[in-house]
């Protein structure tokens, strides 16, 4: 044994006696383990995450004017001269086709409506029979037994009430038996050229939905939201814009996104090809 100091043994418990103990220093982060081994990623403060989420909400708002605006322009570059789909020659026979395109497409119904308005010329025809006699002439455009009613029905009240003249007011429309504010506007906006509202169907809810213009399944709600964002002059025109939108491009499975003038505004959750962000929120 050489001169000296006798080395310490270890103890029992693993450590020297006398030696201080070392705290190992804390990751700041969770270690992502890649090609290149693992590392470790910064973790945000509470206020950092909260700073970064605040900047992204800002940067992006769905109603900003300016992105309606882009929409609109979109739409004018697309659909610049479209107007109403249904077929007609008078007020009465789009009150008539209108109430029969409810849960039918337009094309179904513009097969249906020409030896229909030739057999049954004027609303006093319609007025003078009973609702079961129109049903075969309308069945094929489905719900027909209820569309009668609401055919003759406003019929009657046209001739009863108002001389048979189609009214002007969203008021009076509302009155006939069949019309709810979608045939109301329909009539107004496409035959009067009064912008009372806009057109909501089942292509204006699927679409507006899509592209973050309203939060509302319910259609009065969606019309509601876009009467305060769509200029008024817009109204009628933007509804016909949207639902040939809606048959042509954005239908509802399969929407033909690489095809669309609007891809790059619309983020929608069920999009079929994207080169923007995704938001899981933007639905129909």
């Amino acid at each position: 044994m050489p001169r000296g100091n006798t080395p310490r043994q270890p103890s029992r418990s693993g450590r020297h006696e006398g030696t201080r103990r070392q705290s190992r220093p804390q990751p700041t982060a969770s270690p992502i383990h890649g090609s290149a081994g693992p590392r470790l990623l910064k973790s945000k403060s509470p206020t950092a995450k909260r700073a970064g989420a605040s900047k992204k909400a800002a940067a992006y708002d769905p109603l900003a004017p300016e992105r309606v605006r882009a929409i609109l322009e979109g739409l004018d570059r697309m659909y610049p001269d479209v107007t109403c789909a249904l077929t007609h020659r008078s007020a009465w026979e789009l009150v008539v086709a209108t109430i029969l395109s409810a849960q039918c497409t337009d094309v179904r119904v513009n097969m249906v409506t020409p030896g229909l308005f030739q057999k049954y010329p004027t609303d006093q025809h319609f007025a003078a029979l009973e609702p079961e006699e129109l049903e075969p002439d309308i069945r094929s455009t489905g719900f027909f037994r209820n569309k009668s009613r609401s055919v003759v029905g406003a019929a009657r009240k046209v001739a009863s009430d108002f001389g048979g003249t189609v009214p002007q007011t969203m008021k009076e429309l509302l009155t006939l038996p069949g019309v709810a504010r979608k045939t109301a506007n329909v009539v107004l906006g496409t035959w009067f050229k009064k912008n009372e509202g806009v057109v909501v169907d089942t292509h204006v809810t699927r679409i507006t939905r899509r592209l973050e213009l309203t939060k509302h399944e319910d259609p009065e709600k969606i019309e509601q939201d876009l009467m305060q964002i769509v200029p008024r002059e817009r109204w009628t025109s933007f509804s016909h814009q949207i639902i040939w939108h809606g048959r042509k491009l954005c239908v509802a499975r399969g929407p033909k996104c690489s095809e669309c003038g609007l891809e790059k505004l619309c983020h929608a959750a069920d999009k079929t090809w994207s080169t923007v962000d995704i938001h899981k929120n933007a639905k129909p």
